[in-house]
């Protein structure tokens, strides 16, 4: 720790001389050169490095061993000497002719003194010195100021080797004394207030500073805080004693007792000892950039091109939103350090703290802006009307770049526009600045997958991020790919060399401890999101609380309204709100989703804050009722005449209804993530009984590829959690679920069993739709097993129940298997009876759906039968319904059926047209069992088309197929290979 009051001025340099034309270098950043303003090709990592090396001897010679030592320390390549060789060589074709000269068997760079910016930083602060000697702390300050303006970053930014690392070392502690130095100052001349903050926040960064808590404590001090003041000593201490085992510096304990003492001269500030004259400065206030900016090149281009193209123009204004840490702060100090050149003027900067409980006052910001510009404090006005029309005075004729960081609104920032052409503002908000007239929005979202692991990288290190690159995705993955979720979770990682990131990764896979993980030192994830959850009205609180509690990736604007139980219109006014606030995001029109790390905020929230603690139940509870009133009515208006519906249990919270088949089905496919994350989440004993209706309504998802996987778990889950609950009713009718899942996919032992569980269950209790339904599925199980007597009694079973219960579109389900029955046992005549009957059920109810799986029967037994173009077009009129359905197995299944007809009629072309459609429909869904029939099916087509080789391919897969499942078709297959076998 420093205990030194002034600032060190690194060793005074010898002036640089030279010639030639405005050649500039810079080290207080990354290592440049321009030449009349622009940029000149430094070259590699290690050319920067020779370049730095030689700058900062200031017009000495280096050695080449001098040079190898600073580029490459103890570890230089075998062709080091030739490499600097190199270097030298393509500097001195960039930089101005006599600049790079080489002597004594080394090389030197001979320029101007005031050409390298450090050399510039150490006049200004000599200067600074003697003003403050002669009593003009004001002079010294503006000094100060402007020396620090000459940072831009961090020093010798990713230059590498040993004499680099020294140096950037030394000119960062150089750059801390600065600023002790200009807020020691800042505190002379009664700045006391406005430097709170700034301090606060270097002795967050350098805890174990022990100048800048003094600092603190007397700003603290001064502007009335005497009990903060103290406790920053007690935190000093404490700090310093867990750390160092010290006890504070004897300048801190006095301060301590004087603020204990209420010491009257310890508030007064130091008097300048005489108003400076008004002066143009040109301030440099930008914070320092990040050495590992990572990403976001397309934003980076969008508003660096608008910033180049102000001058000249009428300003320009882009304004950043987004979520508390998604980078809105380093992308906006990034993007307005690339544009410095754009604004020679200068470049103003403040934090606004928006977020907080006390934003900045405009008129405070205005007078700390006027004062950086040049304006004595006497001259500035007390209104905020005559502040902004100074300001923008001032301002008239310059070209100044403003970053208004962490705003709250427009209203915050409209005086603080500079409002002259050449000048520009970049705003950053957690709020859109939609009524910010001419700015350009700019909405700023997490990092992709990639850029996020690029960071993540950066600071732990490629080394161990290579070896452990699935964790590493695991953990930006857990971050939510917010980037200061993944700098605090790589900054733990990399200040612990015994964790592995795998490590990391397990902690972070806990959900509910997962914000308490993503904090180090004053970084903290949830800390940020609290500050936005402050600012929110009663209603906006209990909305961010409320949504945060549906697992769906993201929810509509009609179920945000069942879970807050309001009308829709109000509902959208507080979810717009609350995306205008960046903590929702708005996913498309009508629907609203949250990062992962703010619903994880959001969920806390709720547990603490929600009252009474029966509203988060009942809110979920609404959801539900939304969800499975709404899916009964699409179960309902596409299955006309089905008694499921009346058999569903009773809800209180209505949902939407339609009047359109199409419609209903958007709407079911839309929210079927939603709703079986919903199912998934409902297994209490009060909800529990309705999520399994709500599976069984959403059947139709069962089979639709895209959430098969997800509706099987969900079904699954509901039934060991009936089992677990005692609940026999909800246990069979997640079990018929179940077997459907199996049914459709192929897996017809598991289906059976669960089948048979189902009709017992139910049974026992007298639930009967669910009797009815597993007689039916074990039917068509029968059908697949070639048990055609079991099969006839199952549905013979399932008939009749269905007229129990009378429910004609399960008869008609019934009587379509049944003809499949009869089709197995060779009577074809009485199977195309059964399904032309069953058939003519589903017409007569205007069951379109329906009716196309009794035209798919129908179509099976004509083929058999031998009427191959009756047939055809039946199983054609079954294909349009089901496409226009977005049934995909019965799609696939069709066009399987249909390229059986064509072979039967010779056409092997169309056959294996139909066949090819029929694999591609069928991928992911089906089953193995449905894929090994159709490519015997197409093999039969390539024969017949002469391709024998790829039909032997097809078969030898099915049979693969078969083998592996045990079927009775390997015997067939292997019949069809042996012709081609002796051929």
């Amino acid at each position: 720790m420093d205990r030194d009051n002034g600032p060190r001025v690194p060793e005074q340099r010898a002036p640089l001389t030279g010639h030639g034309s405005d050649l500039r270098f810079g080290v207080l950043g990354p290592v440049r050169a321009w030449r009349d303003g622009e940029a000149l090709p430094s070259g590699s990592p290690q050319q920067r490095a020779l370049l730095a090396a030689l700058l900062l001897r200031d017009g000495r010679t280096a050695t080449a061993a001098e040079l190898i030592d600073a580029i490459w320390g103890d570890e230089p390549p075998s062709q080091a000497l030739a490499a600097v060789r190199t270097y030298a060589s393509r500097l001195r074709k960039v930089l101005d002719p006599g600049v790079l000269v080489s002597e004594s068997g080394g090389y030197a760079i001979r320029t101007r003194a005031d050409s390298l910016d450090l050399h510039v930083a150490q006049e200004l602060v000599a200067e600074a010195e003697k003003a403050r000697a002669a009593g003009d702390r004001t002079q010294a300050r503006v000094l100060i100021n402007k020396s620090l303006g000459l940072w831009d970053g961090e020093p010798l930014a990713s230059v590498p080797g040993p004499y680099a690392e020294t140096q950037r070392t030394r000119l960062e502690e150089w750059r801390l004394q600065l600023l002790e130095s200009r807020l020691d100052l800042d505190l002379d001349v009664g700045s006391h207030a406005e430097a709170v903050s700034e301090l606060t926040a270097l002795t967050a960064a350098h805890p174990l500073r022990e100048r800048l808590r003094e600092l603190l404590m007397l700003a603290l001090y001064r502007s009335g805080r005497q009990a903060e003041a103290l406790a920053v000593y007690a935190d000093t201490r404490r700090l310093l004693a867990d750390e160092l085992g010290v006890d504070p510096r004897p300048e801190l304990s006095r301060l301590q007792q004087r603020i204990l003492q209420a010491d009257a001269e310890l508030a007064r500030p130091v008097e300048p000892s005489a108003a400076p004259a008004p002066s143009r400065n040109r301030p440099a206030q930008l914070p320092a950039t990040v050495s590992d900016f990572t990403g976001r090149a397309a934003f980076v281009r969008e508003l660096g091109d608008r910033l180049a193209t102000a001058e000249g123009s009428v300003m320009a204004v882009s304004a950043l939103a987004g979520i508390g840490g998604v980078g809105k702060t380093t992308l906006a100090v990034h993007v307005a350090h690339d544009a410095r050149p754009h604004f020679p003027d200068g470049q103003l900067y403040v934090d606004l703290q928006g977020a907080g409980a006390r934003a900045a006052e405009p008129e405070t910001v205005l007078g700390s802006f006027l004062r950086a510009l040049g304006t004595p404090d006497a001259a500035i006005p007390d209104s905020l009307d005559e502040r902004a029309a100074l300001y923008r005075s001032t301002l008239d004729g310059r070209r100044i770049l403003v970053l208004l960081d962490n705003a709250r609104d427009a209203a915050q920032i409209r005086p603080l526009l500079p409002g002259t052409p050449g000048c520009a503002a970049l705003v950053t908000s957690r709020t859109r600045m939609v009524d910010l007239a001419g700015a350009h929005l700019v909405d700023l979202d997490v990092m992709s997958p990639e850029e996020a692991l690029q960071l993540f990288t950066k600071i732990v290190g490629r080394e161990r991020v290579s070896a452990e690159r699935e964790a590493a995705l695991d953990v930006v993955a857990a971050c939510g790919f917010l980037p200061l979720a993944i700098r605090i979770a790589a900054s733990r990682l990399a200040a612990r060399r015994t964790w592995t990131v795998s490590v990391l990764a397990a902690k972070l896979a806990d959900e509910r401890r997962r914000l308490d993980e993503l904090q180090a030192g004053d970084l903290a994830v949830k800390a940020t999101f609290e500050l936005g959850y402050g600012q929110l009205e009663p209603a906006q609180a209990r909305a961010f609380r409320l949504l945060g509690l549906a697992d769906g990736p993201d929810i509509s604007l009609a179920a945000a309204a069942a879970v807050l139980d309001l009308p829709v219109r109000d509902a959208e006014d507080l979810l717009e709100a609350l995306v205008d606030t960046s903590l929702l995001e708005s996913a498309a029109p009508g629907r609203y989703r949250y990062h992962d790390l703010v619903r994880l905020y959001a969920r806390s929230c709720a547990e603490r804050d929600e009252q009474p603690p029966a509203e988060r139940e009942s809110a979920l509870s609404r959801l539900l009722d939304f969800y499975l009133s709404t899916a009964a009515g699409v179960y309902g208006i596409e299955r006309p005449g089905d008694r499921l519906v009346d058999h569903l249990e009773p809800t209180t919270y209505p949902g939407l209804s339609f009047t359109d088949r199409h419609a209903a089905q958007d709407w079911l496919y839309a929210e079927a993530n939603c709703l079986l994350a919903c199912v998934r989440q409902s297994t209490t004993a009060a909800t529990l009984r309705r999520s399994v209706d709500l599976l069984w309504a959403s059947l139709d998802l069962a089979e639709s590829g895209a959430n098969s996987k997800q509706y099987e778990a969900a079904a699954a889950g509901l039934r060991e959690a009936a089992r677990a609950a005692g609940d026999t009713r909800a246990e069979a009718r997640a079990s018929v679920t179940l077997a459907y899942v199996h049914h459709v996919s192929g897996r017809f032992d598991q289906a059976d069993q669960e089948a048979r569980e189902a009709m017992s269950q139910a049974e026992a209790i007298g639930d009967p739709l669910p009797c009815c339904w597993a007689a039916n599925t074990r039917g068509v199980i029968a059908i697949y097993q070639n048990r055609q007597d079991d099969g006839e009694q199952h549905l013979t079973q399932a008939i009749d129940a269905f007229r129990g219960c009378e429910d004609q579109a399960g008869e008609a389900s019934a009587l379509c298997n049944l003809s499949r029955i009869h089709l197995g046992m060779g009577r074809t005549d009485s199977a195309v009876t059964l399904a032309q009957q069953g058939t003519d059920m589903y017409d007569a109810m205007g069951h379109a759906l329906k009716g196309a799986n009794g035209r798919y029967a129908l179509g099976l037994a004509l083929t058999q039968s031998g009427r191959l173009p009756a047939a055809a077009d039946r199983l054609r009129e079954a294909l349009d319904v089901f496409r226009d359905s977005r049934q995909r197995l019965w799609e696939g299944m069709t066009l399987f059926r249909l390229a059986e007809v064509d072979i039967a009629a010779l056409r092997h072309a169309q056959a294996a047209a139909n066949a090819e459609m029929a694999l591609t429909v069928l991928r992911g869904i089906g089953g193995e069992w449905r894929r090994g029939n159709v490519l015997t099916v197409l093999g039969r087509a390539l024969d017949g088309i002469g391709q024998n080789g790829r039909a032997r391919v097809c078969w030898q897969e099915a049979l693969g197929i078969y083998e592996e499942l045990g079927s009775p078709e390997v015997d067939s297959v292997r019949a069809l290979l042996k012709p081609v076998a002796a051929a």
